[in-house]
């Protein structure tokens, strides 16, 4: 069960369930490329002190379900994995750049408001199976 966090000044439980895809939906993140970007994403979230709730890496999109505090938008989450991810993986993948960048501009949000964060956990968990 997930639990609310505290802060000097506040106490919540901001949760996104965030979705982006590779340009032209490429289906390139498989192998070490998908190995390496799991670990750019938890070392982004370990940083910034989100907390991953859970991550699944597809071939042509990730799911990241993850936990922020107030102050943190979406667009922000989305920005420091994807800008992180992009140099990175471009830098030690060469495969990567016959895409003319690794991510589109465009993402999907959504805040389990009418489901639960198990719901959405599952969901997320069962997207390999």
């Amino acid at each position: 069960m997930q639990q609310y966090r505290k802060s000097n000044h506040s106490v919540y439980m901001v949760n996104y369930h965030l979705v982006w895809t590779p340009k032209r939906r490429k289906k390139v993140l498989i192998g070490d490329v998908e190995k390496r970007l799991r670990d750019i994403i938890w070392e982004v979230c370990q940083e910034k002190e989100w907390v991953v709730i859970a991550l699944e890496i597809m071939p042509d999109h990730v799911h990241l379900f993850v936990n922020t505090p107030p102050k943190v938008a979406a667009h922000q989450v989305v920005k420091a994995i994807k800008g992180r991810s992009s140099r990175l993986l471009r830098q030690e993948c060469p495969i990567l750049l016959k895409l003319p960048s690794l991510w589109t501009h465009s993402y999907f949000v959504s805040t389990p408001g009418n489901v639960s964060n198990t719901t959405v956990r599952r969901y997320i968990e069962n997207q390999k199976k």
